[in-house]
């Protein structure tokens, strides 16, 4: 059981980096950058690493993604040229 779902997380998990890789928008970036934390919490959580995965969840998905998002809108479309 663990191997076909940690097979399948483990998919989708190189699926949302590449993605994020490839996205031109940086919010979808974002956001798929929340995905791979969450999923990757799931990850740790299967494996058994609790404390781990709770802290991937908060600091991953959470905390970071946020930020990123708060520094993109503070950022974007200003230039000074």
């Amino acid at each position: 059981m663990f191997s076909l779902l940690g097979t399948v997380l483990g998919l989708i998990l190189i699926i949302t980096a590449l993605i994020s890789l490839q996205v031109r928008n940086l919010i979808a970036a974002v956001v798929t950058l929340t995905v791979f934390s969450s999923i990757l919490a799931l990850i740790y959580l299967l494996l058994g690493a609790i404390d781990v995965a709770l802290t991937e969840a908060v600091v991953g998905a959470g905390i970071t993604g946020v930020l990123f998002i708060i520094a993109i809108l503070r950022t974007s479309d200003r230039s000074t040229d």
